[in-house]
């Protein structure tokens, strides 16, 4: 069977977008407020609502919603990442394959990303979560409200979780996205 993407208009996705070979571009915090302008620009033109994310060093989770009757994602995600990769002060050279440089591709990030589309209620909890506890996963923190890169305090201020949620825990995820 051929695999088919689903657009839905006005629905509601999953990616994990990933840097070019895992290169940890977001160790650097001037590089996370530039993804972040990028994110904004493009929510100027191209309008979709975050509804949680997490930039990683490597790699980045979000969910987003788009307005009704619109189903490119593609598109947004091209936008943010040619504006971010154009912004960049010091662009990384690892990995030049030939492919690459024929089409004149910089090395920032992986051609192409994996999204998945919310079915229901209990999809996107199970996807706000695996976001949120993404750094624990990683071990880069013991705690989610450790990760300074992440929409999970925001969730904490508007009641929806504890300051403490997955400190300290091994939580696991089934079928939640490729990384």
């Amino acid at each position: 069977m051929k695999y088919r993407r689903v657009f839905r208009p006005g629905g509601t996705y999953f990616f994990t977008v990933n840097t070019h070979k895992r290169q940890k571009l977001f160790l650097n915090a001037g590089n996370v407020e530039l993804l972040r302008m990028s994110m904004r620009t493009v929510m100027e033109c191209q309008p979709f609502k975050i509804v949680a994310a997490v930039i990683l060093p490597d790699h980045i989770h979000a969910i987003w919603t788009l307005p009704p009757g619109d189903a490119d994602f593609p598109n947004r995600w091209r936008m943010i990442k040619g504006n971010f990769t154009r912004n960049l002060k010091c662009k990384p050279i690892i990995g030049q394959s030939q492919s690459r440089i024929n089409k004149g591709e910089q090395f920032v990030w992986q051609r192409r990303f994996w999204e998945h589309l919310i079915r229901d209620e209990s999809d996107l909890t199970n996807h706000i979560e695996y976001i949120h506890f993404n750094p624990v996963k990683h071990g880069l923190v013991s705690s989610p409200a450790d990760w300074a890169y992440t929409s999970f305090l925001e969730y904490v201020k508007n009641g929806l979780y504890t300051v403490d949620w997955g400190a300290n825990q091994e939580l696991k995820f089934e079928d939640i996205g490729k990384e």
